[in-house]
């Protein structure tokens, strides 16, 4: 095993600035995740790890190597593809021997890796079969033998489980983190999902437009987003952002925001959070699953704000059901349980739970 450094790596074709001076480090055995949107810039970053696009500006370290005009063979990685890559003349058991064979490793030792690995993997009874008889995800599955066989110091996987369907998304998703628990490789996977990011990875790098918007855990990026596109991109369905003013209510700092007609909310802020922002105008942020019913249990409860708007979309999901309501000018996205869902048309009383809000700067749209 071995960990990866990445310093101000920079990638230009031609006066197209791509990737803008990146830096990331993923300590030995960690799992690091690059996710964003299509154009972002993260299967780009993973291609010059491994070796298939040349650098720019900058250095790629593999342990204590720097890698920057090392094959890409002879970097001690092994890469598994979004589309599976499988030579559709070859068993199963021949595309995992064939990385082996060209490196003339003995027979005796293919044969070992291969038994380890197609158990490891539950692929067994598909080692005498060809690729064009297998469905996707055991496609999947044979890529991943492939790579395991190499033993490699570093994982790349570039958005493997982007061409499966969603209950076969899930289903891989979790035996990719059942084989990193098992073999324990640093491993760098790119996705544009952010749910696959935020399940497998230890840490998460949100890219965006070239740049690294923020790295750091799962959790802190999920609850403390640095900016409004990280807040955004990360969580279904995202963040949402209401206009508003810190005002004083009661002696208190808090947000308030136009309802209609007339109407405003007024919402108490933690004690200091508004002396942090030194800024009257500000944008709200407010994940889903934040808001809920009024209920007598919610009374007096630290942090909870109440407040009601008006449901205009219902949308059942069964475990849980979607609404769009209406804050003034607005359409925010509320997250319930069954037994708390919003009916059409009704005016909902709301409990906004404020100990997990966020605050933007509208100008640099940065987290306060």
């Amino acid at each position: 095993m071995a960990s990866l450094t990445i310093r101000s790596i920079r990638k230009n074709y031609g006066s197209v600035e791509v990737l803008k001076g990146i830096d990331l480090e993923a300590k030995t055995g960690e799992f690091i995740a690059l996710v964003g949107p299509s154009g972002c810039g993260k299967s780009t970053l993973l291609a010059m790890i491994a070796g298939l696009e040349t650098i720019t500006a900058g250095e790629i370290w593999i342990g204590d190597r720097m890698v920057n005009s090392v094959a890409p063979k002879d970097r001690d990685i092994a890469m598994v593809f979004q589309s599976y890559a499988l030579y559709p003349t070859m068993t199963v058991r021949e595309n995992m021997a064939f990385g082996m064979e060209s490196r003339g490793v003995p027979k005796d030792q293919q044969k070992a890796a291969i038994a380890r690995v197609a158990s490891l993997l539950q692929i067994e009874q598909l080692l005498h079969r060809k690729p064009g008889q297998l469905s996707g995800g055991q496609r999947q599955r044979v890529a991943m033998g492939r790579a395991l066989v190499r033993d490699p110091s570093l994982f790349l996987f570039d958005e493997p489980l982007s061409n499966l369907d969603a209950k076969l998304r899930v289903d891989m998703r979790t035996e990719i983190k059942k084989l990193h628990n098992r073999v324990g490789k640093t491993t760098i996977y790119v996705t544009h999902d952010q749910v696959e990011a935020m399940t497998l990875a230890s840490r998460i790098a949100v890219m965006h437009q070239g740049a690294v918007q923020q790295f750091d855990e799962p959790e802190v990026i999920y609850n403390r987003p640095s900016n409004m596109f990280v807040a955004g991109f990360m969580g279904s369905p995202s963040m949402n952002f209401i206009s508003a003013e810190i005002v004083s209510a009661n002696g208190r700092p808090a947000v308030s925001f136009p309802l209609g007609g007339g109407q405003v909310a007024t919402l108490p802020l933690h004690t200091g959070v508004a002396d942090r922002t030194g800024l009257r105008k500000v944008i709200l942020g407010i994940r889903p699953e934040h808001l809920s019913r009024q209920s007598p249990e919610m009374n007096g409860r630290a942090g909870m704000a109440t407040m009601s708007a008006p449901v205009e979309v219902v949308e059942p999901t069964g475990a849980e059901t979607m609404a769009v309501l209406k804050f003034g000018e607005s359409e925010v996205v509320g997250r319930f349980s069954p037994d708390e869902a919003p009916k059409m048309g009704e005016n909902m009383p709301l409990a906004v739970d404020m100990t997990r809000a966020c605050l933007f700067d509208p100008e640099t749209q940065r987290l306060i």
